[in-house]
C-alpha cells in the first residue's frame, strides 16, 4: 500500500466518526432549542387555575341565587302585590330594632336593571295609625356582600315630648309645616329613582310655580 492509499484509508475511518460525533451535538442542540421554544409559546389558558377565573383575569365571586332571582324580575319586586293591601309588615333596619306594623304598602320602585349587580329599592308604607314607614334596601348578587336596609318613620301628631320638641324645630326651619312628603325627600333625596317613587302619589312632590 502506497502513501495515497494509506491516507484515504486513515480519511475514511475518521471522517464517518468525527461527523457522527457533531450530527448528534448538533441534533441534541436543535432539539434542545426547539423544546425550549415551544415551552416558551405554550397557551396560558385553559389551566385549572384560569379556568377558576373570570376573562379579565380576576378571581370569580361567588353568587347570591335569591338575589340574582331577584335581579331577573326589575323592576318588579317580590312584593308589589301587597300594595294597598292591609296587613301585618317587618321593615328591617341596620342597627336597630326592626319595625313592626298592620299598614299598607303605598308604592315601591326598582330600578330597570342593575348593570354593576347592585340595585335599590324604595317603600313607603302606611300604618293603621297614620304615621308613614320608609324604607331603602340595597342589595347585591354578590354572596359576599350583605344587603342593607335602612328604615325611618314619620309621626303626624307625635306624642312624646322629645318628637314634639324636633318637629317643632322642624317647622321653624321650614317656610311651611313639615309633612310626610318633605319627611320622604329629606329620607330619599331626589336621586332618579327616588322621582320614579314620588310620581307614583302625583303631583304631591312637585314644586308647582306661578
Amino acid at each position: 500500500m502506497n502513501a495515497d492509499q494509506s491516507n484515504a484509508s486513515s480519511q475514511t475511518s475518521v471522517s464517518p466518526r468525527s461527523q457522527t460525533s457533531e450530527d448528534v451535538a448538533s441534533n441534541q442542540a436543535t432539539i434542545l432549542v426547539r423544546g425550549e421554544a415551544i415551552r416558551e409559546q405554550e397557551p396560558k389558558f385553559g389551566t385549572k387555575e384560569t379556568s377558576q377565573k373570570d376573562t379579565d383575569g380576576l378571581p370569580r365571586k361567588e353568587v347570591s341565587e335569591t338575589n340574582s332571582k331577584l335581579l331577573s324580575r326589575l323592576p318588579a319586586l317580590d312584593d308589589d302585590g301587597d300594595i294597598g293591601l292591609e296587613k301585618e309588615h317587618i321593615v328591617i333596619r341596620d342597627g336597630a330594632a326592626d319595625l313592626a306594623f298592620t299598614g299598607k304598602l303605598l308604592a315601591s320602585a326598582a330600578p330597570d336593571s342593575a348593570p354593576k349587580g347592585q340595585w335599590n329599592e324604595y317603600r313607603i308604607y302606611e300604618t293603621s295609625g297614620g304615621k308613614r314607614v320608609f324604607s331603602k334596601v340595597t342589595r347585591s348578587v354578590s354572596a359576599e356582600q350583605q344587603d342593607t336596609h335602612a328604615a325611618e318613620i314619620f309621626d303626624p301628631a307625635p306624642s312624646s315630648v322629645p318628637s314634639k320638641l324636633l318637629r317643632s324645630a322642624r317647622d321653624l326651619a321650614h317656610t311651611r309645616p313639615l309633612t310626610w312628603a318633605d319627611a320622604a325627600v329629606e329620607f330619599f333625596g331626589y336621586d332618579p329613582l327616588a322621582k320614579v317613587l314620588y310620581r307614583k302619589f302625583g303631583g304631591q312632590f312637585e314644586e308647582h310655580i306661578g
